[in-house]
């Protein structure tokens, strides 16, 4: 898939409502710190992650709340896609799978059904459907020489 395919796609998703954008941010800590302890009781996390990544990772945690909260409020398709390709070469440089990604996207989709309020989870929950269902383009365009 291209990028301007995934821009198309991208267009889809709804621009987030002040009361999501105001909940997701307000509950930023507590879902940062719930994604880390439940990716820290992973059997399988030093596979995922690579050695001696586990600080690197809940610094990703932390930064992808931040991210989420910017494009929710200022959405910008290019931003969101250009950022998530430059995180996967990144982290992949380091060390982490191509697991990781689908991982933790399903787990951050958990506990955002857990801790947010229903309708602010139906509205965001676009984004991380649409981020896990393109894994599989932004591992190749991550791949690609830029």
């Amino acid at each position: 898939m291209t990028k301007d395919v995934l821009t198309e796609s991208a267009n889809h998703l709804s621009q987030a409502c002040c009361e999501t954008i105001e909940e997701y941010k307000n509950k930023s800590s507590l879902l940062v710190s719930k994604m880390n302890a439940s990716m820290l009781k992973k059997s399988n996390l030093i596979n995922i992650v690579g050695s001696d990544n586990i600080e690197m990772m809940k610094d990703n945690h932390a930064n992808h709340v931040q991210f989420i909260s910017s494009i929710l409020k200022y959405k910008n398709t290019a931003v969101l896609i250009e950022t998530i390709i430059w995180v996967f070469r990144t982290y992949r440089s380091h060390g982490f799978s191509i697991e990781y990604w689908s991982v933790q996207l399903n787990e951050w989709i958990n506990i955002l059904k857990e801790e947010l309020s229903q309708n602010i989870f139906d509205e965001i929950i676009p984004y991380y459907k649409w981020m896990l269902l393109n894994i599989p383009s932004f591992v190749l365009l991550s791949e690609q020489n830029t």
